[in-house]
């Protein structure tokens, strides 16, 4: 991956998420992270020839207020 540009943490609350797993696991992590906060989107993920699995990289902004997941039922 490439080194992470230093405006996508220039603030507190900015955050940048590396994940490493199976495409599912990948992709349903991602959704549970947006379903709270805003997120970059994503549409694919990358692999190394050297390593197993695959990763993929979003961006968070946890300065807004905390949303509960749909189906929660919060208040």
């Amino acid at each position: 991956m490439e080194a992470i540009n230093d405006v996508h943490v220039s603030e507190p609350g900015l955050i940048v998420v590396d994940v490493a797993a199976d495409d599912e696991t990948a992709f349903a992590f991602h959704a549970a992270l947006s379903a709270r906060w805003a997120t970059t989107s994503v549409e694919r993920t990358t692999r190394d020839a050297d390593q197993e699995g695959v990763r993929l990289r979003c961006y968070l902004d946890l300065r807004q207020p905390l949303t509960e997941p749909a189906g929660t039922g919060g208040p």
